[in-house]
């Protein structure tokens, strides 16, 4: 690994770091700003394509009162470049929530390298397992 790879590969950890802090933040716009301006994000139920509607997209609908704390825990986390512009990763969550335990999975991400830096290109939100007692809507888990 080059001196090179190994400071855009921090970059690309610090970039993933942002998105679930700011999501865990409620931070919405900063979770939003994460992706490149064609950027998609797909989940359990859902897609949306671009910082605007992602953010639309998560600040829709209605959410659980009792959900007062929600941390995502990242784990094993691998990155790959492709070229010096893109990379795709594969890194693994668990959520901890008011109820403990909630959900586990994994992001399927594409990253592109724009003239501010890394950004998410396409990000596949895959849930594992879910508690029964999740404070969370029921995702279908894949397996």
């Amino acid at each position: 690994m080059t001196d090179t790879h190994f400071s855009e590969r921090m970059a690309i950890a610090d970039l993933i770091a942002s998105y679930t802090i700011n999501g865990d933040r409620g931070k919405l716009d900063g979770l939003a700003a994460c992706f490149a301006p064609d950027g998609v994000l797909e989940f359990p139920g859902a897609s949306a394509k671009g910082p605007a509607e992602i953010f639309r997209t998560l600040s829709s609908g209605p959410r659980n009162p009792s959900l007062t704390l929600v941390r995502h825990h990242l784990t094993s986390s691998l990155i790959e470049f492709e070229t010096d512009e893109t990379a795709t990763g594969r890194t693994y969550f668990q959520v901890c929530s008011d109820a403990g335990l909630d959900h586990i999975g994994v992001y399927a991400d594409r990253f592109v390298r724009l003239d501010d830096g890394w950004r998410i290109a396409r990000r596949h939100v895959r849930i594992d397992w879910q508690s029964p007692g999740s404070l969370f809507r029921r995702f279908e888990a894949r397996h």
